[in-house]
């Protein structure tokens, strides 16, 4: 598993709550449902991280 890296991250109020509430019908947590998010363009536009092997 890749190491995490946490940041500040500034969202509007409106924008926030629509992705708590879009995480807890997904039953993930806020954080994971960004994480899954972000992942999801990443796939869409052929951005994805490269793999790195493991030791």
């Amino acid at each position: 598993m890749s190491k995490k890296k946490a940041f500040a991250l500034r969202i509007n109020e409106e924008m926030l709550k629509a992705i708590e509430k879009w995480a807890s019908d997904e039953f993930r947590s806020t954080n994971g449902q960004i994480e899954w998010i972000l992942m999801q363009q990443l796939k869409e536009h052929n951005r994805e991280p490269k793999k790195t092997e493991k030791k």
